[in-house]
């Protein structure tokens, strides 16, 4: 069973970069997208509900910006559109998928570059976000998404001269050193401890020409949930975005798909 995760960077513009034939090539479990920049209205009908998938969007007022949504081969029990935020989430950046034996969030977290402002938006978003999650009485979840910050140096090609650059600060790298302090597993690290291996490249630069990236795109999952991970993965070949596909492989038992 496998569950993908792509930062598409506007789902009308993927698609017209051979989205749609990847996406019946791969044939996901789950796909989450973030950024996707479009209300499902505004998308044809084969992209706004694909066939064998169930479709769940989640968008801001404002058109042509943020946005995730969710394509799922499952029934999910319950979903959520944004999480308990406090009205902090107001950009239709999360989805929240409750399904029989554990939980998906996708979630396209802010990106702090812009401002001190959006800095600040982006830290209570993040902080805001933690708090969720640990209150959640079923513990077998995964989130995935866009984090929009580097973990460690080995994240991202030129580490040094970043350090002061939204995406690697040290406040926001300690907040990825709270979600592992927490039991959440960085799945990718988990099986992979390589170099060069990254996930967004800048457009403007043709970092992606170089591979000079950062890896700003998580699977995290609990501990309990690690044991039926099989796989982590990216997948860097797969062009359309500035952010390429990440997904990881689950033991096949962990849905039901007498759900459907």
């Amino acid at each position: 069973m496998r569950l993908f995760s792509w930062n598409v960077n506007g789902v009308r513009a993927v698609s017209k970069k051979g989205f749609l034939d990847w996406f019946s090539l791969e044939s996901p479990d789950v796909l989450c997208l973030q950024e996707t920049k479009a209300h499902p209205e505004q998308v044809e009908a084969t992209l706004k509900l694909p066939k064998e998938y169930f479709a769940f969007w989640n968008n801001p007022d404002r058109r042509g910006y943020a946005g995730v949504a969710v394509f799922t081969k499952i029934k999910p029990v319950f979903v959520e559109k944004d999480f308990p935020s406090g009205k902090l989430d107001t950009e239709g950046r999360s989805l929240v998928l409750y399904f029989k034996d554990f939980t998906i969030i996708n979630v396209y977290f802010p990106n702090g570059g812009a401002s001190p402002e959006r800095l600040e938006y982006k830290l209570k978003f993040y902080d805001k976000f933690l708090k969720f999650v640990d209150n959640m009485e079923n513990r077998n979840i995964i989130i995935c998404g866009d984090v929009n910050t580097a973990h460690k140096e080995i994240d991202l090609a030129r580490p040094k001269q970043n350090k002061m650059i939204s995406g690697f600060l040290p406040i926001e790298r300690e907040w990825l050193d709270k979600v592992i302090s927490r039991g959440y597993v960085d799945t990718f690290r988990h099986f992979n401890e390589e170099g060069e291996k990254y996930t967004w490249w800048d457009y403007k630069t043709k970092a992606r020409e170089r591979n000079v990236g950062w890896r700003i795109d998580y699977f995290f999952a609990t501990q309990q949930m690690i044991p039926r991970v099989k796989n982590a993965f990216i997948l860097p070949e797969v062009m359309g975005s500035d952010h390429c596909p990440i997904g990881i492989e689950l033991n096949s038992e962990i849905m039901d798909k007498r759900n459907k």
